[in-house]
Order: structure tokens, then C-alpha cells, then sequence
């Protein structure tokens, strides 16, 4: 088998609306569909990054909360790369999303940050 990169990762939402706004607006992915999906009460939106990897974002009645902190086991974060991490950041901040003190990859000596979607997933911007 050969992979040949990630092709979406699916997130659901508790608050569609929030997120919705949060993915596009604040953070500019770009919308690709949005159906409604009345067998399940559900909204599924097809979003893109610019390399066309995908994110789904799912809404569901009444979803349990998933344990972000302390940290579990599954997936823990994603990461976005960006050319210019001081002017995502700031971005961010002009959005009022507050993000983690900068660090530096101890293996790479790249920058990234932590923050957080609406709903506390943890995503991270790492720099080019």
C-alpha cells in the first residue's frame, strides 16, 4: 500500500453556526458543499485548505463532549502550516482567539503555537 496523503479530517461541531463562522471567517478555509442531511438532523460541511486537503465539519443533536485536557489517547491536534506565523497569530488575536506563547521545535528549530476551535479542539500553526 502507498499513501499518498491525507485526504479530510472530519470534526464535529457542537454549535454548527460558531464553527462554521470560526473555519471560514477566522481561519479562511474556503467552502467546497453544505448539505443537510435530514435522515440524521445533521449539517455536513466540505471545507479546503489550500494544498486540497479537506476538512469535514459535522453537526449532530446533543454530541458528547470529547476530553481534550488532560491529554488522551487519539488524535491530538492539528496542525496548520503557515508562511508567516507573526501574522497569523495577530490575525488570531485581531479575531479574539487567544493562542499559546510561541516555541520553537526543538527537532526542526521551526516556530508554532497552540490554540483552540470553538469547541477546544487544540490546533496548532506551525511556520514554514
Amino acid at each position: 500500500m502507498k499513501i499518498e496523503g491525507l485526504h479530510h479530517v472530519a470534526i464535529i461541531a457542537s454549535d454548527y453556526a460558531r464553527s462554521k463562522r470560526f473555519y471560514t471567517e477566522v481561519l479562511g478555509l474556503r467552502m467546497l458543499a453544505e448539505h443537510y442531511r435530514a435522515e440524521r438532523d445533521s449539517w455536513k460541511l466540505d471545507l479546503a485548505l489550500p494544498d486540497g486537503t479537506q476538512v469535514e465539519l459535522f453537526s449532530f443533536p446533543s454530541p458528547p463532549p470529547r476530553v481534550s485536557r488532560p491529554e488522551a489517547c487519539g488524535l491530538r491536534h492539528l496542525a496548520l502550516r503557515v508562511a508567516d506565523l507573526d501574522a497569523a497569530v495577530a490575525h488570531l488575536h485581531a479575531h479574539g482567539v487567544a493562542t499559546e506563547p510561541l516555541r520553537v521545535d526543538e527537532y526542526t528549530g521551526r516556530r508554532f503555537t497552540f490554540f483552540a476551535d470553538p469547541d477546544d479542539l487544540p490546533l496548532e500553526l506551525y511556520e514554514q
